[in-house]
């Protein structure tokens, strides 16, 4: 029989490591920024054209590399880093496998210009999926500048996997901020199709933070600093104030590299137990120094994830240093919030404001004649009043005088009552409704949604949004990512009743919300709107439209724990069944279910 097994042709071999370390536009430009950063560059430039998709560049001025080295840099496994098996457990520098710009090169064009200070001209190296094109001395300053065009235009089911150039450029922005972050003092730009989004002078790590994440940052942030014999830590955790309804702005770094590990988050997340509502996210970007030999980095391709030999003292380290911080600015429950008698009034009044917003489009008006009734049990120094201690008490003329009703308005009144217990709303998360062949329940959160959601499509398609105009706009700063988000959905949320002008690079005026908004919280509702909105973006395939109608609805429905009065849930049922689609809420989950009586007597049949 003839033989099976043979090798792999390079450039083959190349594609498939390319899809290992090369899973978008956003990956090839973390490489090639990490190989700059170990080139000892001082500043480095990228330059981006339709989101990285046909024109990537990355220029610094780092070291740069002799005729050989350029050529061999584009070898699988050639690196300057590793020389023995021990130099595995002693890596400092960000690349060191020898695979970026190879894989880059197997599924793109590539060119490659280089030149040390030392020398009189630079190499420059053009090649195409894996081979070289041309080879040839050049003229360019000191330093490294490498090109990718076209990217995945090989490999075209690699590239129709790609997603809008809006998902895209997000993607690049958050490479871009976790090296731009861990590196303060190296001077960093970015451009999209020609437009500065980022221009960050060398500095410190707080100026960094705040070029970066916006100005609201600048009185946000506590210093963390812990330090034992082999670990250290260091950097800053927002203030409560900064916490987000979605995650995206937590940052590791261990020994200069970004990582992710929801085991370290858990350590956070618990510093701030008591300070933040629960599902809301603090800020963060923290710093670990530990000896290489205590760490595996090579345990994922793209090396976000590392494995610490022991992970339970740098949990400790993690949260005993946020928890000091927080200390430190007067932040933690510690502190005694008891002896602050404004604060509850503060969260009664927040938590009426949140009602008074959400209720007012279910609110019908209370019939004056039940101020008679409730009278019966109101509470007189601690006990209630009895009825027949109340007959006593005359009346004025102008309250006008107690009248009893006769049978028929009794009988009247009989099946009022019982109309009424037909809608109870179960631990404020529920609405218990009588029908016909036994009990609905309906999902208070997911009937909302469902009713704001057609309503915010219908707005958009039709361009019949109202909106509110705030009296006093707000001003809100944004990172360019979400700026320019915000700047390319203009339309959609104008169509939503939002009224927005740009008022500086990436700063906007919010002059108008939705009309059934609550005023006063117009900064919080479209960041919020924002967050959800890309979280959509990378979990979804859904259009533009239908993704901000989706949002804007998970955002301002109620939620549980709200607490409806009759013609409130009264008003939630008629709009929810008035639905095109009442039976499932934006995300597909049920809004509602019917448990028979036949099911419910299975219960109690013995």
């Amino acid at each position: 029989m003839p033989d099976f097994i043979r090798l792999l042709p390079d450039s083959l071999a190349n594609q498939i490591a390319a899809g290992e370390v090369v899973q978008r536009p956003a990956s090839a430009i973390k490489e090639l920024l990490e190989n700059a950063i170990d080139a000892g560059a001082e500043e480095i430039k990228v330059i981006v054209k339709d989101a990285g998709k046909t024109f990537i560049q990355v220029v610094d001025n780092g070291k740069g590399m002799s005729e050989t080295d350029a050529r061999m840099s584009l070898e699988r496994h050639a690196t300057s880093k590793i020389t023995c098996s021990d130099d595995l457990f002693n890596i400092r520098t960000m690349g060191f496998r020898g695979e970026a710009l190879a894989s880059i090169s197997a599924v793109a064009q590539v060119e490659l210009r280089s030149r040390q200070a030392d020398q009189e001209v630079g190499t420059f190296i053009c090649v195409e999926a894996s081979e070289v094109k041309k080879q040839e001395p050049c003229a360019m300053t000191p330093g490294t500048s490498i090109t990718v065009k076209n990217l995945f235009y090989n490999v075209p089911a690699r590239r129709n996997f790609l997603k809008s150039n809006a998902v895209e450029m997000r993607h690049i922005v958050e490479e871009f901020q976790r090296v731009a972050l861990c590196y303060p003092e190296i001077a960093f730009s970015l451009y999209q199709n020609d437009m500065e989004l980022h221009r960050l002078n060398s500095g410190k790590l707080s100026q960094r933070i705040v070029s970066l994440l916006g100005k609201n940052y600048q009185s946000q942030l506590a210093a963390c600093e812990e330090e034992t014999e082999e670990v250290r830590l260091h950097g800053y955790a927002g203030t409560p104030d900064a916490v987000k309804k979605t995650r995206g702005e937590q940052y590791f770094f261990v020994n200069g590299r970004f990582i992710k590990s929801p085991y370290l988050h858990h350590a956070v997340n618990n510093a701030y137990e008591g300070l933040i509502p629960e599902g809301t996210f603090p800020f963060y970007v923290l710093f670990i120094d530990i000896p290489p030999s205590r760490i595996d980095v090579n345990v994922h391709p793209t090396k976000t994830e590392i494995k610490f030999d022991d992970e339970r003292m740098v949990y400790a380290i993690v949260q005993a240093a946020v928890r000091q911080a927080l200390s430190r600015h007067n932040l933690t429950p510690a502190l005694d919030f008891g002896a602050d008698i404004n604060l509850g009034k503060k969260l009664i009044s927040e938590r009426e404001a949140i009602r008074d917003k959400h209720y007012s489009q279910f609110r019908v008006e209370k019939d004056p004649n039940l101020d008679h009734w409730e009278k019966l049990f109101e509470e007189n120094t601690g006990k209630a009043v009895r009825p027949e201690e109340w007959k006593d008490e005359q009346p004025s003329h102008d309250e006008g005088a107690l009248r009893f009703e006769s049978r028929i308005n009794q009988e009247e009144t009989r099946q009022q009552s019982e109309t009424e217990r037909g809608l109870f709303l179960l631990h404020d998360k529920y609405i218990i409704s009588q029908v016909r062949s036994g009990m609905m329940l309906i999902d208070l959160q997911a009937a909302h949604e469902r009713i704001l959601f057609e309503k915010y499509m219908r707005n958009m398609e039709n361009r019949t949004g109202a909106s509110q105009q705030t009296l006093f706009p707000q001003t809100i700063s944004l990172n360019p990512g979400d700026a320019s988000l915000v700047k390319d959905m203009s339309e959609e949320l104008g169509a939503l009743g939002f009224m927005i002008e740009e008022f500086g690079k990436n700063d906007f005026l919010i002059k108008g919300i939705p009309a059934d908004l609550g005023a006063g919280d117009e900064r919080e509702i479209l960041e919020g709107l924002i967050d959800q909105f890309k979280h959509h973006q990378d979990t979804l395939k859904i259009g533009r439209n239908e993704n901000l109608a989706r949002s804007l609805a998970r955002r301002t429905s109620l939620k549980s724990g709200a607490s409806l009065d009759k013609s409130e849930m009264e008003g939630l049922v008629a709009q929810l069944f008035a639905c095109e689609n009442p039976n499932f809420a934006p995300n597909g989950r049920n809004t509602h279910t019917i448990i028979s009586l036949e099911m419910i007597a299975n219960y109690f049949t013995r």
